[in-house]
């Protein structure tokens, strides 16, 4: 190990140290970005060479937010643009989701996950695996893994006003009284995510800085963490400086 690794360890130890005793987020919500680029940019043709790699680091990811105690996360790994993208690309994509999936559903570490998004838009093959692993891991509860894909935060938010629509005229209430009567809650308990916290804090990776419809509803009071590594290398030291900057930060609930 040279000078430069020794350095590194020290300093991510120090981090580490810092976050001791201090507040951290119960809900991590990660934007992937960058997986594309990072393979243009490492000049491999296949665009899901990128993915593959960005797909290999959730794995560690998802065992740094166990070292530090986060008990749950969203992980958007494909929204509803995307399934617009070259038909070959997507397909691949799909694949490397389903064996994610399949593989943190089998490493041991107690991790629940659920899918969240609209899955109606789906291949079959892709809702099956996704379905397999959710009924797998129902019983674990070291981690909630929320499994974003063919999620949208415009079209969540259409669905859920949808559902409400639909079970309100099941109970025979008129459009006059839903308008009198409707709350904010009423909508949030028809998302994706109902029954999981908002997210407190949410990571982007790969410089852009917008959350381009990730958890729109659910992030009106998270904070936000950018970072210019693309997500395959986004390193343990980001997310522990991303959790220094959430400590940092006063949070007054719009107060």
């Amino acid at each position: 190990m040279g000078l430069a690794d020794v350095a590194y360890r020290v300093y991510e130890r120090r981090l580490a140290e810092e976050l001791s005793g201090g507040p951290l987020p119960r809900h991590v919500g990660v934007i992937l970005d960058g997986n594309r680029r990072f393979a243009r940019e490492r000049g491999l043709d296949d665009p899901s060479a990128g993915h593959a790699l960005g797909a290999a680091r959730i794995d560690p990811f998802l065992g740094w937010c166990l070292e530090m105690g986060v008990p749950y996360v969203t992980l958007w790994l494909l929204s509803t643009d995307n399934l617009g993208r070259d038909d070959q690309e997507v397909a691949r994509l799909l694949s490397i989701i389903e064996e994610t999936v399949r593989r943190l559903a089998d490493d041991g570490r107690g991790l629940r996950l659920t899918a969240v998004g609209a899955l109606d838009l789906l291949p079959d093959d892709t809702r099956r695996a996704l379905a397999e692993v959710e009924r797998a891991t129902a019983a674990n509860d070291r981690l909630r893994v929320q499994i974003a894909v063919g999620y949208g935060g415009r079209q969540e938010i259409t669905d859920a006003l949808r559902k409400l629509l639909q079970a309100r005229a099941g109970e025979g209430c008129s459009l006059e009284d839903l308008a009198r009567t409707l709350r904010p809650e009423d909508i949030g308990d028809h998302l994706y995510t109902t029954g999981l916290p908002d997210p407190d804090l949410i990571i982007r990776t790969s410089g852009e800085v917008r959350l381009s419809g990730f958890l729109l509803w659910q992030s009106a009071h998270s904070e936000y963490y950018f970072c210019d590594a693309y997500w395959p290398d986004f390193r343990r030291i980001d997310f522990l400086r991303a959790l220094r900057d959430y400590q940092r930060r006063s949070r007054r609930y719009g107060r």
